[in-house]
């Protein structure tokens, strides 16, 4: 046997972001072994970059880490067949209070391999448009500007801690900034 085979999964708790499951697996040598997986219905996340070059980033309190942090605009998706070009869109405006009729995808990211299935769609924004922030009841979000040298210096400061914040401004440093 050279696979690996699903034997079952059960459902343990469901959750308005996550669903935790625990996995029945017959490994290839043949042993059953027990695993976690977290089932996430996959988000968005955009780069909005404002016409002289610098990056808006928002400051929010995150609970797992209990303090603030800075990333990129970044929501889950409303429904797994949701396009993630909307979900960018829509958060891009909802958090940053500005818009944009160019989004471009930039890369794709899995956050957490080894037991989630979370898939983030990172697009680039530009020529923002103002609009109006639209928070949810329980985000209070500061939105912030940077050059990419600055947040560049920030992350290997390691003030910048968020993967997908750290992937998709390297990425854009990369393909934007040369």
């Amino acid at each position: 046997m050279d696979e690996f085979k699903r034997l079952k999964r059960e459902l343990v708790y469901q959750g308005s972001i996550i669903d935790f499951y625990k996995d029945t697996v017959q490994v290839p040598n043949g042993n059953i072994v027990k695993w976690d997986f977290i089932g996430h219905k996959g988000a968005a996340a955009v780069v909005p970059v404002t016409e002289d070059g610098k990056i808006l980033m928002v400051r929010q309190y995150r609970n797992a880490l209990d303090r603030y942090t800075l990333e990129i605009p970044a929501g889950g998706l409303n429904g797994i067949d949701e396009p993630t070009r909307d979900a960018a869109a829509r958060e891009l405006e909802e958090e940053t209070g500005y818009r944009s009729e160019e989004l471009e995808l930039l890369i794709s990211i899995r956050t957490t391999v080894a037991f989630c299935n979370e898939k983030i769609d990172i697009y680039v924004a530009r020529n923002l448009i103002p609009s109006k922030q639209h928070l949810d009841e329980d985000e209070f979000i500061n939105v912030e500007s940077y050059d990419i040298e600055e947040l560049s210096q920030m992350i290997y400061e390691t003030k910048i801690q968020d993967s997908k914040t750290i992937s998709a401004l390297m990425a854009y440093k990369d393909k934007y900034c040369k």
